[in-house]
């Protein structure tokens, strides 16, 4: 199993619920996707990240299939543009 965490800061923090629509829609719409959550953050508290993503795939092959499943990539193709920060972590 491989869980890959993802922090986003968006130029517009309203833009971070939008995000967290469709990041979910990829549930049950990409075969290598085991698992997602997606969380807002609610404090608002100096260098906090506005939203984190949590998937979880059976592999490193999971994962980059995820990682290049056109449904992802057309939700990437939205964020990037309105990201000013992003870090991942996948262990």
């Amino acid at each position: 199993m491989l869980t890959h965490v993802v922090l986003m800061t968006f130029a517009d923090q309203a833009d971070a619920a939008e995000a967290k629509r469709r990041l979910e829609g990829l549930a049950g719409a990409v075969p290598a996707l085991r698992s997602l959550h997606v969380g807002l953050d609610r404090l608002g508290l100096p260098g906090s990240a506005h939203l984190c993503l949590t998937t979880t795939h059976d592999d490193e092959d999971g994962l980059r299939a995820y990682a290049d499943d056109p449904a992802h990539q057309d939700v990437l193709a939205w964020l990037r543009p309105r990201l000013t920060g992003r870090v991942a972590v996948d262990y």
